[in-house]
């Protein structure tokens, strides 16, 4: 039994040790990055200069070889033929292949902004991608970065360790606006500004402006911030367009059932580029569930694929946010929220409930607290309003 893998990310290779855990046959791995597994949320740092290269590795050449895992880099897979079971390489060779996952991850969403082909504007996905800003950086002194979510705020903190002064835009009313709600994001933000990082909220970039090279951006509504360089940092999409044309149901990403079966026989795929139930996630613990179970099932064992509850953790020089599960509910369809604040401590916790169980947390500023109510959302624990309320003020 032959199994081909694209893509070499965490669920990729995840998915590699799961088969081989299994002894179920061969197994390639084809990548058309020349890094091997490396983590990925570590590239800011990375940036910043405080993981040198060697720790940026997720396993040593040894583990692949232990496992008679193939990793082919530099080859990307550019077509698939999914009636012959074959791939075609970029040097024009033709794989076939029993089993076919589709981990192929995500790309950086870039907005339609006007001037996006200057010189010195960039995107954060890659090692090379943090090797070019960190050379671009060294002839720079200000920088914006557009987006204020995870990656944003991460990669504005990089950019000020190399000396820049930073501005994040964020096109939403509140920072992290898929993680916080108003109250805790007013207090992230006082945070986030003590390290020096300039935020403005509402800030829809509308172009990039400068002679051939940046020399700052413009809002719609008129206000400018002068750059020398720009990284967009406004999300991830799926990588879905190689399953597209191929003719296998797209959505948000590769649509997958339960067992992360694709349309198309004897093709999975999981983590960033799948699609399951109409979501994306985009998250790590659900790039591994998903690889794990499309592995089992690969191998042959019916395996099924349940949505792990989402999870989020933010750490940026001593600031950690945690958010678990439901945190912002609609109005008035039966969820009930407590809130903790200390703005001048940094310090701010919520707990979502519903029919008397735990559903969701935000937990800013309190390692422990964070930790012990993300393992109580996950297990829908249930407990008073006045134990909830206990739990909060400590």
């Amino acid at each position: 039994m032959r199994y081909l893998i694209v893509g070499n990310g965490v669920a990729g290779i995840t998915a590699a040790a799961e088969l081989a855990s299994r002894h179920a046959g061969q197994i390639d791995v084809y990548s058309a990055e020349r890094h091997p597994y490396y983590f990925r949320p570590q590239l800011p740092r990375f940036l910043a200069g405080e993981v040198p290269p060697d720790k940026l590795y997720a396993r040593p050449p040894s583990w692949y070889e232990e496992r008679a895992i193939a990793v082919h880099l530099e080859i990307e897979v550019v077509r698939l033929l999914p009636g012959r079971k074959r791939v075609i390489l970029s040097h024009g060779d033709e794989v076939p292949y029993d089993r076919l996952l589709l981990a192929v991850g995500g790309s950086p969403y870039v907005p339609p902004i006007e001037g996006l082909d200057r010189q010195g504007v960039f995107t954060l996905r890659t090692i090379d991608d943090a090797l070019r800003i960190r050379e671009y950086a060294a002839h720079c002194q200000e920088t914006v970065v557009i987006g204020g979510g995870l990656l944003g705020l991460e990669a504005a903190r990089g950019l000020t360790a190399l000396g820049l002064t930073v501005s994040t835009l964020e096109v939403a009313p509140r920072l992290c606006p898929r993680q916080l709600d108003d109250d805790g994001a007013a207090v992230f933000q006082r945070q986030v500004e003590g390290l020096g990082i300039r935020v403005a909220l509402n800030a829809e970039t509308v172009a990039v402006v400068g002679d051939g090279t940046v020399r700052g951006v413009m809002l719609r509504d008129g206000r400018e911030f002068p750059a020398q360089m720009v990284l967009v940092a406004s999300g991830v999409k799926s990588n879905a367009t190689l399953a597209a044309e191929a003719g296998l149901r797209v959505d948000q990403g590769i649509v997958v059932d339960e067992h992360m079966r694709t349309s198309a026989p004897d093709v999975y795929s999981a983590g960033d580029s799948a699609c399951f139930h109409g979501r994306s996630w985009g998250i790590i613990p659900q790039a591994r569930a998903q690889a794990q179970v499309a592995a089992a099932n690969m191998a042959g064992h019916d395996t099924v694929y349940e949505e792990i509850v989402p999870a989020t953790t933010l750490k940026i020089v001593g600031i950690e946010l945690r958010s678990v599960g439901t945190v912002m509910p609609q109005k008035d369809t039966g969820f009930e929220e407590m809130q903790h604040c200390d703005m001048e401590e940094g310090l701010y916790s919520k707990i979502v409930m519903k029919d008397g169980a735990l559903v969701g947390a935000i937990v800013l500023g309190d390692h422990a607290l964070g930790r012990k109510l993300e393992g109580l959302v996950v297990g829908r624990a249930r407990m008073s309003r006045d134990e909830a309320r206990r739990l909060l003020e400590r």
